[in-house]
Protein backbone atom coordinates (compact mmCIF):
# COMPACT_ATOMS: atom_id res chain seq x y z
CA UNK A 1 0.00 0.00 0.00
CA UNK A 2 3.09 2.23 0.14
CA UNK A 3 3.76 2.25 -2.65
CA UNK A 4 1.09 3.29 -4.59
CA UNK A 5 1.69 6.94 -5.49
CA UNK A 6 -0.39 9.37 -4.55
CA UNK A 7 -1.36 11.84 -6.70
CA UNK A 8 -2.25 16.16 -5.85
CA UNK A 9 -5.78 17.41 -5.73
CA UNK A 10 -4.95 18.82 -9.12
CA UNK A 11 -3.39 15.58 -10.87
CA UNK A 12 -6.44 13.99 -9.46
CA UNK A 13 -8.88 16.51 -11.38
CA UNK A 14 -7.19 16.23 -14.56
CA UNK A 15 -6.97 12.30 -14.46
CA UNK A 16 -10.46 12.36 -13.82
CA UNK A 17 -10.56 14.76 -17.17
CA UNK A 18 -8.96 12.31 -18.92
CA UNK A 19 -10.96 9.39 -18.10
CA UNK A 20 -14.03 11.49 -19.16
CA UNK A 21 -12.29 11.94 -22.43
CA UNK A 22 -11.99 8.21 -23.21
CA UNK A 23 -14.08 6.86 -26.45
CA UNK A 24 -16.43 4.86 -25.06
CA UNK A 25 -19.73 2.47 -26.35
CA UNK A 26 -22.79 4.49 -26.95
CA UNK A 27 -26.67 3.31 -27.36
CA UNK A 28 -26.12 2.79 -31.26
CA UNK A 29 -23.49 0.65 -31.28
CA UNK A 30 -23.99 -0.70 -35.06
CA UNK A 31 -24.41 1.47 -38.11
CA UNK A 32 -25.40 1.11 -41.47
CA UNK A 33 -23.72 3.29 -44.46
CA UNK A 34 -25.80 3.85 -47.90
CA UNK A 35 -23.50 5.06 -50.67
CA UNK A 36 -25.15 6.42 -53.52
CA UNK A 37 -23.66 7.25 -56.82
CA UNK A 38 -23.97 11.08 -57.66
CA UNK A 39 -24.50 11.53 -61.25
CA UNK A 40 -23.11 15.35 -61.17
CA UNK A 41 -20.07 14.01 -60.11
CA UNK A 42 -19.83 10.99 -62.59
CA UNK A 43 -20.15 13.22 -65.06
CA UNK A 44 -17.65 15.34 -64.19
CA UNK A 45 -14.96 12.97 -64.03
CA UNK A 46 -16.21 10.99 -67.69
CA UNK A 47 -15.27 15.05 -68.92
CA UNK A 48 -12.22 14.60 -67.14
CA UNK A 49 -11.09 11.56 -68.82
CA UNK A 50 -12.28 12.31 -71.92
CA UNK A 51 -10.29 15.56 -71.90
CA UNK A 52 -7.04 13.45 -70.85
CA UNK A 53 -7.40 11.56 -73.32
CA UNK A 54 -7.88 8.16 -71.19
CA UNK A 55 -11.25 7.21 -72.71
CA UNK A 56 -9.08 5.10 -74.94
CA UNK A 57 -7.52 3.37 -71.98
CA UNK A 58 -11.21 2.55 -70.94
CA UNK A 59 -12.62 2.10 -74.14
CA UNK A 60 -15.44 -0.16 -76.18
CA UNK A 61 -14.08 -3.89 -75.96
CA UNK A 62 -17.30 -4.47 -78.90
CA UNK A 63 -16.20 -3.70 -82.51
CA UNK A 64 -20.25 -3.66 -82.71
CA UNK A 65 -20.27 -1.36 -79.76
CA UNK A 66 -18.74 1.09 -82.06
CA UNK A 67 -20.79 0.43 -85.01
CA UNK A 68 -23.90 0.88 -82.19
CA UNK A 69 -22.91 4.12 -81.31
CA UNK A 70 -21.56 5.22 -84.94
CA UNK A 71 -25.16 4.71 -86.15
CA UNK A 72 -26.77 6.57 -83.33
CA UNK A 73 -27.57 10.20 -82.71
CA UNK A 74 -26.03 11.75 -79.53
CA UNK A 75 -26.13 14.73 -77.67
CA UNK A 76 -22.84 17.08 -78.16
CA UNK A 77 -20.82 17.27 -75.52
CA UNK A 78 -21.02 20.74 -73.32
CA UNK A 79 -18.87 21.24 -70.79
CA UNK A 80 -21.28 24.60 -69.80
CA UNK A 81 -23.97 21.45 -68.53
CA UNK A 82 -23.81 20.61 -64.86
CA UNK A 83 -26.72 18.94 -64.45
CA UNK A 84 -27.00 14.76 -63.78
CA UNK A 85 -29.71 14.36 -66.12
CA UNK A 86 -29.06 12.98 -69.94
CA UNK A 87 -29.73 15.49 -72.28
CA UNK A 88 -31.52 14.31 -75.83
CA UNK A 89 -30.27 15.57 -79.38
CA UNK A 90 -30.73 19.15 -80.37
CA UNK A 91 -31.63 19.41 -84.60
CA UNK A 92 -27.51 20.42 -84.48
CA UNK A 93 -26.99 16.91 -83.83
CA UNK A 94 -28.97 15.22 -86.18
CA UNK A 95 -27.56 17.72 -88.76
CA UNK A 96 -24.27 17.01 -88.00
CA UNK A 97 -24.66 13.28 -87.66
CA UNK A 98 -25.71 12.85 -90.76
CA UNK A 99 -23.50 15.20 -92.33
CA UNK A 100 -21.04 12.45 -90.93
CA UNK A 101 -22.30 9.35 -90.50
CA UNK A 102 -20.19 7.79 -93.21
CA UNK A 103 -16.88 8.95 -91.32
CA UNK A 104 -18.48 7.67 -88.35
CA UNK A 105 -18.74 4.18 -89.59
CA UNK A 106 -15.77 4.60 -91.93
CA UNK A 107 -14.06 4.32 -88.90
CA UNK A 108 -16.10 1.85 -86.86
CA UNK A 109 -14.35 -0.35 -89.54
CA UNK A 110 -10.95 0.28 -87.11
CA UNK A 111 -11.01 -2.34 -84.69
CA UNK A 112 -10.75 -1.60 -80.91
CA UNK A 113 -7.57 -2.06 -79.06
CA UNK A 114 -7.99 -5.15 -77.64
CA UNK A 115 -7.77 -6.90 -80.80
CA UNK A 116 -4.20 -8.72 -80.64
CA UNK A 117 -2.62 -6.19 -78.33
CA UNK A 118 -3.23 -3.12 -80.85
CA UNK A 119 -1.29 -4.08 -84.05
CA UNK A 120 -5.15 -4.85 -85.85
CA UNK A 121 -5.94 -1.53 -85.14
CA UNK A 122 -2.70 -0.33 -86.09
CA UNK A 123 -2.46 -1.60 -89.59
CA UNK A 124 -5.92 -0.90 -90.51
CA UNK A 125 -5.75 2.35 -89.53
CA UNK A 126 -2.82 2.72 -91.63
CA UNK A 127 -4.51 1.11 -94.67
CA UNK A 128 -7.54 3.31 -94.16
CA UNK A 129 -5.28 6.86 -94.15
CA UNK A 130 -4.11 5.95 -97.32
CA UNK A 131 -6.89 5.05 -98.90
CA UNK A 132 -8.22 8.33 -97.95
CA UNK A 133 -5.07 9.96 -98.97
CA UNK A 134 -5.24 8.52 -102.50
CA UNK A 135 -8.70 9.05 -102.92
CA UNK A 136 -8.21 12.99 -101.81
CA UNK A 137 -5.61 12.98 -104.32
CA UNK A 138 -7.26 11.68 -106.89
CA UNK A 139 -10.71 14.43 -105.56
CA UNK A 140 -8.16 17.11 -105.68
CA UNK A 141 -6.71 16.65 -109.52
CA UNK A 142 -10.35 15.97 -110.64
CA UNK A 143 -11.49 19.37 -109.25
CA UNK A 144 -8.78 21.36 -110.47
CA UNK A 145 -8.89 19.80 -114.00
CA UNK A 146 -13.08 20.61 -113.76
CA UNK A 147 -12.31 24.34 -112.78
CA UNK A 148 -9.09 24.51 -115.22
CA UNK A 149 -6.18 24.59 -112.26
CA UNK A 150 -2.84 22.92 -113.04
CA UNK A 151 -1.88 19.86 -110.88
CA UNK A 152 1.04 21.79 -109.33
CA UNK A 153 -1.01 24.96 -108.09
CA UNK A 154 -4.03 22.06 -106.90
CA UNK A 155 -1.12 20.25 -104.97
CA UNK A 156 0.26 23.39 -103.14
CA UNK A 157 -3.13 24.48 -102.50
CA UNK A 158 -6.02 21.67 -101.88
CA UNK A 159 -4.30 18.69 -101.50
CA UNK A 160 -1.47 20.39 -98.89
CA UNK A 161 -4.37 22.56 -97.36
CA UNK A 162 -5.92 19.12 -96.93
CA UNK A 163 -3.19 16.73 -95.57
CA UNK A 164 -2.12 19.78 -92.98
CA UNK A 165 -4.97 20.77 -91.67
CA UNK A 166 -4.82 17.62 -88.79
CA UNK A 167 -1.47 18.75 -87.89
CA UNK A 168 -2.65 22.18 -87.83
CA UNK A 169 -4.71 20.90 -85.10
CA UNK A 170 -2.42 18.40 -83.52
CA UNK A 171 -0.12 20.79 -83.28
CA UNK A 172 -2.67 23.35 -81.31
CA UNK A 173 -3.26 20.51 -78.64
CA UNK A 174 0.41 19.43 -78.24
CA UNK A 175 1.34 23.42 -77.54
CA UNK A 176 -1.71 23.88 -75.12
CA UNK A 177 -1.11 20.89 -73.18
CA UNK A 178 2.39 20.42 -73.12
CA UNK A 179 4.84 23.00 -71.30
CA UNK A 180 7.10 23.59 -74.19
CA UNK A 181 7.15 24.23 -77.83
CA UNK A 182 8.48 20.64 -78.95
CA UNK A 183 5.70 18.83 -79.49
CA UNK A 184 4.25 21.24 -81.33
CA UNK A 185 6.78 22.35 -83.73
CA UNK A 186 8.36 18.67 -83.80
CA UNK A 187 5.41 17.64 -85.36
CA UNK A 188 5.36 19.86 -88.26
CA UNK A 189 8.95 19.11 -89.07
CA UNK A 190 8.46 15.32 -88.22
CA UNK A 191 5.17 14.94 -91.06
CA UNK A 192 6.79 16.85 -93.48
CA UNK A 193 9.55 14.60 -93.40
CA UNK A 194 7.55 11.59 -93.56
CA UNK A 195 5.93 13.25 -96.72
CA UNK A 196 8.81 14.00 -98.34
CA UNK A 197 11.21 11.08 -97.42
CA UNK A 198 8.47 8.02 -97.16
CA UNK A 199 5.56 9.49 -99.07
CA UNK A 200 7.64 10.04 -102.17
CA UNK A 201 11.00 7.60 -101.53
CA UNK A 202 7.95 4.81 -101.28
CA UNK A 203 6.21 5.52 -104.59
CA UNK A 204 9.00 6.48 -106.45
CA UNK A 205 10.53 3.07 -105.63
CA UNK A 206 7.98 0.82 -106.33
CA UNK A 207 7.25 2.56 -109.55
CA UNK A 208 10.96 2.68 -110.53
CA UNK A 209 10.91 -1.30 -110.08
CA UNK A 210 7.83 -1.76 -111.73
CA UNK A 211 9.62 0.08 -114.88
CA UNK A 212 12.59 -1.40 -114.15
CA UNK A 213 11.05 -4.78 -114.69
CA UNK A 214 9.01 -3.87 -117.74
CA UNK A 215 12.47 -3.13 -119.60
CA UNK A 216 11.94 0.72 -119.39
CA UNK A 217 13.04 3.72 -117.19
CA UNK A 218 11.12 5.88 -114.57
CA UNK A 219 11.21 9.58 -115.36
CA UNK A 220 9.77 12.45 -113.57
CA UNK A 221 9.51 16.03 -114.97
CA UNK A 222 11.23 18.58 -112.84
CA UNK A 223 8.31 20.92 -113.99
CA UNK A 224 8.29 23.53 -111.00
CA UNK A 225 10.16 21.66 -108.17
CA UNK A 226 13.06 23.53 -108.50
CA UNK A 227 11.20 27.28 -108.12
CA UNK A 228 8.92 25.55 -105.32
CA UNK A 229 11.73 23.87 -103.08
CA UNK A 230 13.83 26.74 -103.87
CA UNK A 231 11.18 29.25 -102.64
CA UNK A 232 10.43 27.22 -99.63
CA UNK A 233 13.32 27.06 -98.20
CA UNK A 234 13.73 30.63 -98.01
CA UNK A 235 10.09 31.40 -96.49
CA UNK A 236 11.66 28.36 -94.33
CA UNK A 237 14.80 30.05 -93.19
CA UNK A 238 12.56 33.21 -92.30
CA UNK A 239 10.40 31.28 -90.26
CA UNK A 240 13.07 29.68 -88.35
CA UNK A 241 14.65 33.03 -87.68
CA UNK A 242 11.66 34.55 -86.40
CA UNK A 243 11.34 31.57 -83.69
CA UNK A 244 14.42 32.21 -83.10
CA UNK A 245 13.73 36.22 -82.49
CA UNK A 246 11.01 34.68 -80.03
CA UNK A 247 13.54 33.18 -77.74
CA UNK A 248 14.31 36.29 -76.53
CA UNK A 249 13.58 37.40 -72.79
CA UNK A 250 10.83 39.86 -73.35
CA UNK A 251 9.22 37.67 -75.84
CA UNK A 252 9.30 34.23 -73.65
CA UNK A 253 9.75 31.01 -76.11
CA UNK A 254 8.37 30.36 -79.48
CA UNK A 255 4.94 29.88 -79.22
CA UNK A 256 2.72 32.35 -76.65
CA UNK A 257 3.99 35.60 -75.05
CA UNK A 258 2.54 39.17 -75.27
CA UNK A 259 -0.63 39.76 -77.74
CA UNK A 260 1.42 41.90 -79.83
CA UNK A 261 3.87 39.35 -80.53
CA UNK A 262 1.56 36.70 -81.19
CA UNK A 263 -0.75 38.47 -83.62
CA UNK A 264 2.60 39.80 -85.73
CA UNK A 265 3.92 36.34 -85.83
CA UNK A 266 0.59 34.84 -87.01
CA UNK A 267 0.29 37.55 -89.19
CA UNK A 268 3.84 36.57 -90.88
CA UNK A 269 3.04 33.33 -91.02
CA UNK A 270 -0.44 33.91 -92.59
CA UNK A 271 1.62 36.13 -95.00
CA UNK A 272 4.34 33.72 -96.04
CA UNK A 273 1.89 31.14 -96.92
CA UNK A 274 -0.14 33.49 -99.26
CA UNK A 275 3.08 34.26 -100.93
CA UNK A 276 4.06 30.51 -101.46
CA UNK A 277 0.94 30.19 -103.38
CA UNK A 278 0.75 33.71 -105.14
CA UNK A 279 4.28 32.91 -106.26
CA UNK A 280 3.89 29.23 -107.18
CA UNK A 281 1.12 30.23 -108.92
CA UNK A 282 1.86 32.64 -110.93
CA UNK A 283 5.51 30.62 -111.97
CA UNK A 284 3.12 28.02 -112.97
CA UNK A 285 1.11 30.30 -115.49
CA UNK A 286 4.38 31.84 -116.36
CA UNK A 287 3.47 35.13 -115.19
CA UNK A 288 6.93 35.46 -113.62
CA UNK A 289 9.83 33.49 -115.03
CA UNK A 290 10.92 30.43 -112.61
CA UNK A 291 14.19 29.65 -111.37
CA UNK A 292 15.22 26.74 -114.05
CA UNK A 293 13.88 28.44 -117.23
CA UNK A 294 16.36 31.83 -115.53
CA UNK A 295 19.18 29.48 -115.40
CA UNK A 296 18.35 27.45 -118.66
CA UNK A 297 18.61 31.24 -120.55
CA UNK A 298 21.67 32.13 -118.31
CA UNK A 299 23.27 29.60 -119.53
CA UNK A 300 22.22 29.34 -123.09
CA UNK A 301 23.59 33.00 -123.24
CA UNK A 302 26.89 31.87 -121.52
CA UNK A 303 26.87 28.90 -123.76
CA UNK A 304 25.78 31.27 -127.43
CA UNK A 305 29.07 34.05 -125.81
CA UNK A 306 31.69 31.25 -125.14
CA UNK A 307 31.22 29.51 -128.48
CA UNK A 308 31.37 33.48 -130.39
CA UNK A 309 34.90 34.68 -128.20
CA UNK A 310 36.15 30.83 -129.24
CA UNK A 311 35.65 31.56 -133.12
CA UNK A 312 36.93 35.02 -132.63
CA UNK A 313 40.09 33.89 -130.89
CA UNK A 314 40.44 31.24 -133.25
CA UNK A 315 40.15 33.93 -136.49
CA UNK A 316 42.41 36.36 -134.60
CA UNK A 317 45.05 33.74 -134.15
CA UNK A 318 44.68 32.56 -137.92
CA UNK A 319 45.07 36.01 -139.32
CA UNK A 320 48.61 36.66 -138.83
CA UNK A 321 49.16 33.32 -140.46
CA UNK A 322 48.12 34.49 -143.99
CA UNK A 323 50.30 37.90 -143.71
CA UNK A 324 53.93 36.36 -142.38
CA UNK A 325 55.50 33.00 -143.71
CA UNK A 326 57.81 31.68 -141.15
CA UNK A 327 60.83 30.43 -143.17
CA UNK A 328 63.58 28.20 -141.39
Amino acid sequence: MDNVPKFSSEEEEAKRIAEMGKPVLGEHSKLEVIIEESYEFKNTVDKLIKKTNLALVVGTNSWRQQFMEAITVSAGDEDEEDSGEERLPSCFDYVMHFLTVFWKVLFACVPPTDYLNGWACFFISIIIIGMLTAVIGDLASHFGCTIGLKDSVTAVVFVALGTSVPDTFASKVAAVQDTYADASIGNVTGSNAVNVFLGIGVAWSIAAIYWHMQGKQFVVEAGSLAFSVTLYTIFAFLGFSVLLYRRRAHIGGELGGPRGHRLATSAFFFSLWFLYILFSSMEAYCHIEGFWNTSGTLLEHFWNSSERLLEHSRASFQAPSRRFKVEL
